[in-house]
């Protein structure tokens, strides 16, 4: 399994921005996708993740950021709006196959290899 994100740039604070990741080798329908982030000197934090049936989002991205999926494209993408300062990280995407725990970065099996996101003020 192969995922490939990209979207990532430098915006304006206030600005949006999509990012996408494109999965191939499995079957896409039926893996739980999420995406982190990992700000310069910090740990990886989780921004949001979905199934085929919800989603659900961290705190700090809660109202400002959208995940959606295309089973068709095999791709799920990170709608970001009203971006911050704060927000700016490497963004990863992730896949596994557990519903549950989608929050912690254990519960996914694939990560893909990070695309980084730069919100200037």
């Amino acid at each position: 399994v192969q995922l490939q994100a990209s979207g990532g740039g430098l915006v304006q604070a206030g600005d949006s921005l999509r990012l996408s990741c494109a999965v191939s080798g499995r079957t896409f329908s039926s893996v739980v996708m999420g995406w982190f982030r990992q700000a310069p000197g910090k740990g990886r934090e989780f921004v949001a993740a979905i199934n085929n049936f919800d989603s659900d989002y961290g705190d700090s991205v809660k109202g400002r950021f959208t995940i959606s999926r295309d089973n068709a494209k095999n791709t799920v993408y990170l709608q970001m709006n009203s971006l911050k300062p704060e927000d700016t990280a490497v963004y990863y995407c992730a896949a596994g196959y557990r519903s549950s725990n989608y929050y912690l970065e254990k519960s996914y099996v694939y990560w893909g290899q990070g695309t980084e996101v730069t919100v200037s003020i």
